[in-house]
């Protein structure tokens, strides 16, 4: 799988309110009309709880 951008990731995510589960932000990307690449890293990421932003750009570029 390639790399995504995590300001690309950032932009399929607005309106998440944080803390927020893995399940809920693929969620939020798909209603935001992600793309298949940035669906496929966001379902990549640990299932836990993400405080913010930051924390899913992390788990997206890791």
């Amino acid at each position: 799988m390639s790399q995504v951008n995590p300001i690309q990731v950032q932009k399929y995510l607005s309106g998440v309110d944080y803390p927020c589960d893995r399940d809920s932000i693929v969620s939020a990307a798909k209603n935001n009309g992600a793309d298949k690449n940035i669906l496929n890293a966001l379902e990549s990421m640990p299932d836990r709880v993400y405080e913010g932003p930051s924390g899913v750009s992390e788990a997206v570029s890791s």
